[in-house]
């Protein structure tokens, strides 16, 4: 268990600094291209577990698990990514981290409406207490300086689609496994995104050089390691640990923001921080617990 924790908080500081390392490279690089950069970086990091796990399993792909990972990768890359680098461009980037910690909480009403998933009471109290989070951190009456709502916009539609990109994957996870779907819809997702960039003019290479340390960064450490460490802590224990991840993550980005960028910590921030981290460790609670009782209700059923 030690190992787990310590791939917990590898994934935790990698996904913590992601906004910082967007907000500094999208500086001078185009949010279509960086998006492109850092997730062909991040797939082919993830491709060498994707390939092993294959060789393993003897896994064959198909032409519907093919046209899933395609569809899996036009959600995740062009949208929701591309969505999300506008979100840090035009906000503050420990808003931006913050509003899309709160993807948890949308993913349990949409799961509950298109996949039949009951709404508990837990849910309930979960899901409202998220939207004063978010209230508490765009404060719409008093915008904070850095922030936008345009911005702030962005980074809730990222949430809302990488939303709906975690109830498609779960049809296909437990087939194909993390490492091949999320590498491999990595790579189609950039393939799409990279004939968006051509069909529009933008650059794709141009300017890369001379910000090669953060592209690198962003794309092989964040993008690549952050997922590949998620991923190792996830076999190693279970979802649920797993994603202790994303509750140090809100904690990290505004200390490495307002380090680094020089962004103010005000008290909206820790407002929002502490109502969305309250409201998704009832989320995750609650899940943990049907869960539990799932696995438990099937070692009745074998003993029986």
């Amino acid at each position: 268990m030690k190992k787990v924790y310590l791939y917990v908080m590898i994934t935790a500081f990698f996904f913590g600094t992601m906004e910082v390392g967007l907000k500094m490279a999208g500086n001078q690089l185009d949010p279509f291209q960086l998006t492109f950069l850092r997730f062909m970086l991040g797939g082919a990091l993830l491709l060498v577990p994707a390939l092993m796990d294959i060789k393993k399993t003897g896994l064959q792909l198909n032409r519907k698990d093919w046209q899933r990972l395609l569809m899996l990768g036009i959600v995740c890359i062009p949208i929701c990514m591309v969505l999300f680098q506008l979100g840090v461009q035009n906000s503050n980037a420990s808003t931006a981290a913050v509003l899309f910690c709160v993807n948890p909480l949308f993913t349990m009403v949409l799961a509950h409406f298109f996949a039949g998933e009951p709404m508990s009471r837990q849910k309930s109290v979960a899901f409202v207490l998220g939207l004063l989070g978010i209230l508490a951190m765009m404060k719409p009456w008093d915008i904070q300086e850095g922030n936008t709502l345009l911005g702030m916009s962005f980074s809730l539609m990222a949430a809302l689609f990488f939303s709906i990109y975690s109830i498609m994957g779960k049809k296909t996870i437990q087939r194909l496994g993390p490492f091949v779907q999320t590498s491999f819809s990595f790579f189609l997702g950039a393939a799409v995104l990279l004939v968006i960039i051509l069909v529009m003019g933008k650059p794709v290479f141009a300017g890369v050089m001379d910000e090669w340390l953060l592209v690198l960064y962003v794309g092989f450490f964040v993008t690549g390691l952050g997922y590949l460490f998620y991923f190792l802590a996830m076999r190693g224990s279970n979802a649920t640990t797993a994603s202790v991840a994303f509750f140090i993550k809100p904690v990290i980005a505004p200390i490495m923001a307002a380090v680094i960028l020089g962004e103010a910590i005000l008290w909206n921030t820790y407002l929002g921080i502490g109502l969305i981290l309250v409201a998704s460790y009832i989320q995750m609670t609650d899940t943990a617990g049907k869960t539990n009782k799932h696995i438990e209700s099937k070692h009745l059923k074998k003993e029986r």
